[in-house]
């Protein structure tokens, strides 16, 4: 597991509720970074001075493995069971549940097996955690953006038009995973054309034609991290529109990214971006947030928004992602992922994005 789970479980027991006994974990993300464990199955209990991990029998060896400072749980039933056997004779009166994660099916089997526990409603416990990312989990990033951005060289010599947005997908999650990644870290976004209005219109059958705009939005995962970046070129001679849209959108990213430092609040790099597009005469056509947080998964906080209440950090990442988007005629977007450091921040992607990209 990249970093270190010791100091995760102290930071979270320097921030323990005094109201609760107990957290149960069912997050996988969350169930991750504090054990190290990355089996599909299981939850963690943690208490002031315990914790432990339980997951059936296909990941007994796994988890004794990877969370050797955990107690582990042999599940051999219903994980409720095997809950309820935890619990027992604990004393707990007091436990908390992610809010955000737990579903009402979910909530009821809590209820039921353990009818004299008190569950108590707790979001963002662990998340607090996660936003501010360590050296490990920096450098973790940071591989999976270089991967991304040597995925990006592979593509632009390959891809030509006759070929369908699909066929660029295909090769490019293929080149990743043959270069070492673990995953994408969501579906590709590969949009030509018209179809480039769309912010996320994912690959499909559309042939690419001369002159089409093409967006293309994709991401990696090594090491469980995950990475996220947006270029947008051109098929041939761009037109004037085309040249303008794209040099609006790349203003505003660069200005955003100028202005990126610890203190400055989400809502206010947003608006830095935005004011370029509006007065551009293009505000009605960004109609999304500047950026997100970028982790264990590709949304995360913190977020980079007109309602973003969020204060940049040092460890933060976060995209920057301005774009344009009109309906019938194309869209540019353009994306970069950066690292708040304690003087401003560190862009991982290194893609060119000067000028729009003829191919």
């Amino acid at each position: 597991m990249t970093g270190s789970v010791q100091p995760r479980l102290a930071q979270l027991r320097q921030r323990w509720d005094g109201a609760i006994d107990a957290l149960l974990i069912l997050s996988p993300e969350n169930r991750r970074y504090l054990s190290g464990f990355t089996g599909t199955a299981g939850f963690l209990l943690v208490d002031r001075e315990g914790q432990w991990l339980a997951t059936d029998f296909r990941y007994w060896e796994q988890a004794a493995q990877q969370a050797p400072q955990w107690t582990l749980l042999r599940q051999r039933g219903a994980w409720t069971e095997t809950l309820q056997e935890a619990v027992a004779d604990r004393g707990w009166r007091n436990i908390a549940v992610e809010s955000d994660v737990v579903t009402l099916e979910q909530q009821q089997k809590l209820e039921k097996v353990l009818p004299d526990i008190q569950w108590v409603s707790r979001k963002g416990m662990v998340e607090s955690l996660r936003v501010v990312k360590d050296q490990a989990e920096q450098a973790a990033i940071t591989g999976a953006a270089a991967l991304a951005d040597r995925g990006f060289q592979h593509i632009l010599g390959w891809m030509k038009p006759g070929m369908t947005e699909r066929d660029v997908a295909l090769e490019l999650e293929f080149f990743l995973r043959r270069e070492g990644a673990q995953a994408v870290s969501f579906e590709f976004i590969v949009a030509s054309g018209q179809r480039s209005a769309l912010p996320h219109g994912v690959a499909s059958d559309k042939v690419i034609e001369a002159g089409d705009l093409l967006t293309l939005d994709f991401g990696c995962i090594l090491d469980g991290y995950c990475s996220d970046m947006t270029r947008t070129v051109v098929f041939g001679r761009p037109t004037a529109e085309q040249r303008k849209v794209y040099d609006t959108v790349l203003e505003a990213q660069e200005r955003a990214l100028a202005a990126i430092a610890p203190g400055k609040s989400g809502r206010a790099i947003d608006r830095i971006a935005r004011d370029v597009i509006e007065q551009a005469g293009y505000g009605e056509r960004f109609g999304h947030g500047l950026g997100h947080g970028v982790g264990l998964v590709v949304h995360e906080n913190p977020r980079l928004s007109t309602l973003s209440e969020d204060i940049l950090e040092p460890g933060h990442v976060v995209t920057v992602e301005p774009g344009i988007y009109i309906p019938g005629w194309g869209g540019v977007r353009i994306e970069d992922l950066v690292i708040v450091t304690a003087d401003g921040n560190r862009n991982l992607t290194s893609s060119p994005k000067k000028e729009l990209l003829i191919l």
